[in-house]
């Protein structure tokens, strides 16, 4: 697993990454209705806070965006 800074990425490379992240089926957001422009921008904001990071398995050769403590923790296993 390895994490990916988004300072690192074209910003419509990293749009495309969280859009199609807030997209997946199985995407829970609860009784209140939200735009994808709403979500992607709510995803934004916490990469840029540390709250989450962008992580890129090599088994899978996928990316998803986890909970900074989980992406760290699987990053030193």
């Amino acid at each position: 697993m390895l994490i990916i800074p988004p300072e690192q990425l074209a910003a419509d490379t990293l749009h495309a990454l969280i859009e199609e992240f807030v997209t997946r089926d199985g995407t829970d957001y609860g009784d209140i209705e939200c735009s994808t422009v709403n979500k992607v921008e709510q995803v934004l904001g916490q990469l840029r806070r540390g709250e989450v990071c962008l992580c890129f398995d090599e088994a899978t050769e996928s990316c998803n965006i986890l909970p900074a403590a989980l992406a760290k923790s699987l990053v030193n296993d």
